[in-house]
């Protein structure tokens, strides 16, 4: 299997909201096992279909519980949808592999409740809290055409997106 392109800020699929998947066809399973590979050899903890170029509601993670915890967990999950979300926690140094180079403290929910269908369209309700809450945020925000940038005060993001485009002009 081929491992995908990721899709760096400031791609325009990058800003624009996901459409949802109608059918889990054998297409979307192939497209569900590249990402998983595009992911680990990233590596990563989540991806988004978004983030390789795909406008489909579709993320993949994979969140350890700790560190000696070496066996992969793929987790995939379509349509996703948070449908409860309380608290609050800062994920720290929170980075994304489609702003490479820049990490930032983000507020989040402490905990939420996700409902979506996994790969073979069982439907699936997660009660997280912590890392995998703080995940599985990330990723339905790409869906929903945010970054964690968007997330973050003005003034960083603003040097961030400055930072991008003097090395995009310099790179043309």
């Amino acid at each position: 299997m081929p491992v995908l392109s990721i899709v760096t800020y400031p791609a325009p699929i990058l800003l624009a909201k996901a459409d949802p998947v109608a059918d889990i066809t054998a297409e979307t399973d192939a497209l569900i096992s590249d990402m998983a590979e595009t992911m680990y050899a990233a590596p990563g903890l989540g991806l988004a279909a978004v983030q390789v170029g795909v406008g489909q509601r579709i993320i993949v993670y994979d969140v350890k519980c700790d560190d000696e915890d070496t066996e992969k967990k793929l987790c995939t999950l379509v349509n996703p949808r948070i449908v409860n979300a309380e608290g609050e926690l800062l994920s720290e140094n929170e980075g994304c592999l489609s702003v490479p180079e820049y990490r930032s403290d983000v507020k989040r929910f402490a905990r939420v409740t996700v409902e979506g269908v996994d790969r073979t369209g069982k439907p699936v309700r997660l009660d997280a809290e912590g890392l995998l809450a703080i995940v599985l945020q990330h990723e339905i925000d790409h869906l929903e055409g945010k970054l964690f940038i968007d997330r973050i005060s003005r003034l960083k993001r603003d040097l961030y997106k400055r930072r991008v485009k003097k090395v995009l002009k310099e790179g043309a």
